[in-house]
């Protein structure tokens, strides 16, 4: 009998690599609070894990040929990596800057948190398959 680690871990995996990769985005946010005309970036967590486990608009994302020798889209969307959006400040600043520090650092604390909730669920999940196979 195989054990499909895909299938042991669920949607863990995937949610630990799209919130590795929302820090990225908000830290390049911060890294930018005071470049003239940055625009602050984020993406919707819950629509982009959606995406990455196919349960999209549709299922996975189709995109349209608009002529028949244009090369199919395969997997677009992969690996997790989601569509950053551009963010409406609450107080836009004169040079166009988007940043606000203030909102970017508790985003950020915020996903700091769920991406450690995560890694605690996945590695029970892991200490719980190591015990099933020493039959403990």
């Amino acid at each position: 009998m195989s054990i499909s680690l895909d299938k042991a871990f669920g949607v863990q995996a995937a949610a630990l690599k799209l919130r590795a990769q929302r820090h990225e985005v908000l830290a390049e946010n911060l890294a930018n609070a005071d470049t003239p005309h940055y625009k602050a970036r984020d993406f919707d967590f819950r629509t982009a894990l959606q995406q990455a486990q196919g349960q999209g608009a549709g299922g996975a994302l189709a995109m349209a040929r608009t002529h028949a020798g244009h090369l199919p889209a395969q997997g677009a969307q992969s690996g997790g990596v989601a569509e950053a959006q551009f963010r409406v400040p609450f107080n836009p600043s004169l040079d166009g800057n988007t940043v606000e520090s203030q909102v970017e650092q508790a985003r950020f604390a915020e996903n700091t948190v769920h991406y450690q909730a995560g890694l605690t669920f996945l590695g029970s999940r892991i200490n719980g398959l190591i015990s099933a196979i020493r039959g403990e």
